[in-house]
């Protein structure tokens, strides 16, 4: 790899340069075939073909320039080598703005702010619940940093040590301190985020595919007690309408930890939760339902697990020839930790205790409290293979990370077809690899912990977690009730509908005196409008997710990713992106009904209202988050965006495509807005539960528009590859965005498609056409997938004078946004009168004037060829 090297700097005697250096566990990659081109001019100086490295032989810094872009992006001075603390001085040169480090909540209310000018402050170990605003929230060390400049100048930092990390950013030069030794780190150069990112993704690992059940709507509380508990907000959610995908189960599903606990049993409560495998077949068929199961590390010394465990060394130890380690007196009991650095132990661990609850159906794992949150300082540990560390400040931060390693490696060892899937509170960098999501731990319930949960979603998505959440609606809600509580809960859920995965609303809920269903707290209308919204978009986000895993590709980065030569987006936390081309405006703060919204440079689309917005990078004031009484967050879609959608109605009980009158609704909806520069989006389909589309089983299908001159042309191409339970043959739906012009023809492969007349006679057609307010709606009845189909939607020409008067209709500061009860529809950019009709004529007029003067040519040409013989 050209522009990426790895450092290493220590005391003593230094390791034959025939030798890799070493890494820890948050690498995946080892293997690089080197760079394309290298010289080392024997004074300190190597260089590749896009960057070049001087070392100073004095005081052991790097120099690092940026060879494409002439820029010398960073110098990195080791220092303190022979004391316990150490660090890395770090010259920021012309960088202005510092993203990634993982997850640390800084300013309650605050969703905005990069780390220039301020410390990123570890636990006394690493990783730690700490208290913030009322919650208890997450501090994950994922030591990667982006530091930028102006214009596309950029570097990022990997420093890959397990110890804690104290990065300082308020002076120069920047530091970072560790008890690590030796210091090894990786600088990684590139023309932008997006380079970068991917870089360092492929060095620690891309996420896979997430199941296709968890991009929806997940209902958890602390905790159910019985079956008879969740099917009762099963049964309400379901009366009112509400898709919904899985239920999180707390830790009564084994039992609880009243005295005796059962915490650490990972057997089911019959009591409370009989025949378990026949429940889960029952949701899965009848209801298309999942479950998560929480599983904790901590084992009661009560139960057999921790006598089987400890017999054979498999939980932490107090020295190397010690028993168990015993925490007493916690919440949950007296007990012990599994050691997930002994490869053998978590193999039992798995087999033994978390493989029955796979064989009978269990989705997904809910991996809690894996800071770990509690812990003896004199612990000992298995350690690392290789390394001779063994104490708690050497494996803290990576006990979550072998935690989620132990169960994806369980899965493959015996033979598990689905794909692993995790929900993780803490973490550290290459735990994305594993298929671990995260949440920001025990959040307050308030504003002003849902605003500092967006800025650290904000650096978690360039630190590599493109999948982090929360608990909807806060776990600690403290004195909050009402109408108070219900504001914050409607606003929150619109939130997470448009960005967690899952879609996942928690609280402690002991009491049973409270509720998370969003049919049963906060404003029900909102609440389905925006999950509906969510289940519309899952093809779009799921293909995402596809390039996530392909390419390194975020699924929710901020506005800064895309926009990196906008000094107007670095410091915004809440705006974010889905993929490049949509636009959210987060909401996190109470009584807002109107919000102003950043658009960049280029023409924009508001996604309710449909109206175009030709933006220089300019602020919207007062878009509206509230009209007919839904609250919705701001949405918008950049000129040539491409978005493949799913049919969602009352009818729609989950993201397989169940549905509560049984009928089938597999039609591709297509969301285009056109533009006079091509555009394509893949979309990506697979079986949604297995690992089969790690070995080429999911078929992709390339959208493609294009608006030239009075025609827009949208390509759905052959789908290529295929999946088992792939369907052959589907409707296409395209809603095409209009800015005021009106359609003479729509062209299926050439052929015309009938002319319909409204909405009601278009849902009816099995094909046709018809003109809507903002957006030209399409059908083309059911055809092959294997199929290309090219539409050609043929536009009226707009005469000269009402093009002029469009162009300058809604100037952007001005530009309003309304949002409907339920209509999504887009509004494509202006385009100029066609080269071949600068008069304007109506295109039927248009087209027979050329065919005339075809005419008149030809008869010439034969007169003329007559006259001459």
């Amino acid at each position: 790899d050209d522009d990426l090297v790895h450092f290493e700097s220590g005391q003593g005697r230094a390791p034959t340069t025939g030798a890799p250096i070493a890494t820890t566990p948050m690498v995946a990659k080892t293997d690089y075939a080197g760079p394309t081109e290298f010289n080392d001019d024997g004074q300190g100086t190597l260089t590749t073909a896009v960057l070049q490295v001087t070392i100073d032989a004095q005081t052991l810094c790097s120099t690092v320039v940026d060879l494409v872009q002439e820029v010398t992006v960073t110098a990195v001075c080791p220092q303190d080598l022979y004391q316990r603390k150490k660090s890395l001085a770090i010259d920021p040169e012309a960088m202005q703005a510092v993203y990634g480090l993982g997850e640390e909540f800084r300013t309650p209310g605050e969703p905005n702010g990069d780390w220039l000018g301020s410390r990123r402050t570890p636990g006394v170990v690493g990783n730690e619940m700490q208290g913030f605003s009322g919650g208890a929230v997450g501090n994950a060390q994922f030591p990667v940093m982006y530091a930028l400049g102006s214009g596309t100048d950029n570097v990022a930092l990997f420093v890959d040590t397990v110890y804690k990390q104290e990065w300082d950013f308020t002076g120069a030069p920047w530091t970072m301190t560790t008890s690590a030794d030796p210091l090894r780190w990786y600088v990684l150069t590139g023309p932008d985020l997006p380079d970068l990112r991917s870089d360092y993704l492929e060095l620690t690992g891309r996420p896979p595919v997430p199941p296709k059940p968890l991009f929806g709507l997940w209902v958890s509380e602390y905790g159910y007690d019985d079956w008879a508990e969740l099917d009762d907000k099963r049964q309400t959610l379901d009366d009112n309408q509400f898709p919904q995908d899985g239920f999180v189960l707390d830790l009564q599903w084994f039992g609880g930890i009243q005295t005796p606990s059962q915490m650490g049993s990972l057997s089911w409560d019959l009591d409370n939760f009989p025949d378990p495998a026949g429940k889960i077949a029952e949701l899965q068929a009848e209801e298309g339902l999942d479950l998560i199961l929480i599983e904790e590390s901590y084992v009661d010394q009560g139960l057999s697990n921790f006598g089987r465990m400890a017999s054979q060394s498999y939980l932490v130890k107090s020295c190397e020839t010690c028993g168990p380690v015993v925490l007493p007196g916690k919440w949950w009991g007296t007990g012990g930790m599994v050691d997930w650095t002994n490869p053998e132990g978590a193999a039992l661990w798995h087999d033994a205790n978390r493989q029955p609850l796979v064989d009978v159906g269990v989705l997904g794992h809910w991996t809690d409290l894996g800071e770990p949150e509690m812990f003896a300082p004199n612990s000992w540990y298995a350690g690392l293979p290789g390394l001779d560390l063994h104490d708690q400040p050497a494996n803290h931060n990576l006990y979550n990370l072998l935690w989620a390693q132990s169960i994806a490696q369980g899965y493959e060892r015996n033979g598990v077809a689905q794909r692993p899937s995790i929900l993780s509170r803490s973490g550290i960098t290459g735990i994305q690899r594993y298929g671990a999501a995260m949440w920001s731990a025990d959040i307050g319930s308030n504003f002003e912990s849902l605003a500092a949960h967006m800025n650290a979603q904000m650096h978690m998505s360039l630190s590599g977690i493109d999948y982090f959440g929360s608990d909807i609606g806060g776990f600690h809600r403290g004195n909050i009730s009402g109408a108070e509580l219900d504001e914050l809960y409607t606003v929150w859920f619109a939130n997470g509908a448009l960005l967690d995965v899952p879609v996942r609303p928690h609280t402690e809920n002991l009491c049973n005196c409270k509720e998370t269903a969003p049919d049963r707290i906060g404003d029900m209308p909102s609440n389905l409008a925006n999950i509906r919204l969510r289940y519309s978009l899952s093809p779009y986000l799921y293909s995402l997710a596809h390039r996530a895993y392909l390419a390194g590709e975020p699924v929710a980065p901020p506005l800064v990713f895309y926009f990196q030569e906008d000094a107007n987006t670095r410091q915004l936390g809440d705006h974010k992106l889905l993929g490049k081309d949509m636009l959210v405006r987060t909401v996190t703060e109470a009584g807002v009904t109107a919000v102003p919204v950043y658009l960049p440079a280029g023409q924009w689309v508001d996604f309710y209202s449909g109206q175009w917005i030709d933006s220089a990078g300019e602020w919207l004031d007062d878009v509206p988050t509230v009209e007919d009484g839904l609250f919705r967050l701001p949405l918008f879609l950049r000129a040539g965006a491409i978005v493949p959608r799913m049919a969602v109605d009352e009818q729609t009980m989950n993201l397989a495509g169940l549905r509560r009158d049984g009928s089938v609704r597999d039609e591709l909806i297509v969301q285009i807005v056109p533009a006079a520069e091509a555009s394509a989006f893949t979309l990506y389909e697979d079986d949604g539960r297995s690992l089969a589309y790690q070995s080429g089983a999911v078929r992709t299908t390339e959208l493609g528009q294009q608006w030239t001159g009075n025609d827009i042309k949208v390509t759905i191409a052959a789908a290529e590859g295929t999946y088992d339970g792939a369907a052959d043959a589907r409707d296409n739906v395209l809603e095409i965005a209009l800015n005021g012009e009106q359609v003479d023809d729509v062209l299926l492969n050439g052929q015309p498609l009938p002319a319909l007349t409204s909405q009601t006679e278009f849902e009816a057609a099995e094909s046709g056409w018809y003109r809507g307010e903002t957006a030209v709606y399409v059908r083309s009845g059911r055809q092959p997938i294997d199929q290309t189909k090219e539409f050609t939607v043929q536009l009226a020409a707009q005469p000269a004078e009402e093009a002029a008067a469009a162009a300058t209709a809604v100037p952007p500061e001005a530009a309003p946004t309304a949002i409907p009860t339920e209509a999504a529809t887009a509004v494509p950019v202006e385009t100029p009168a066609s080269p071949s009709n600068p008069a304007g004529m109506p295109g039927w007029l248009a087209w027979t004037a050329v065919i005339l003067v075809m005419v008149l040519v030809v008869g010439a040409s034969i007169w003329l060829l007559r006259g001459k013989k």
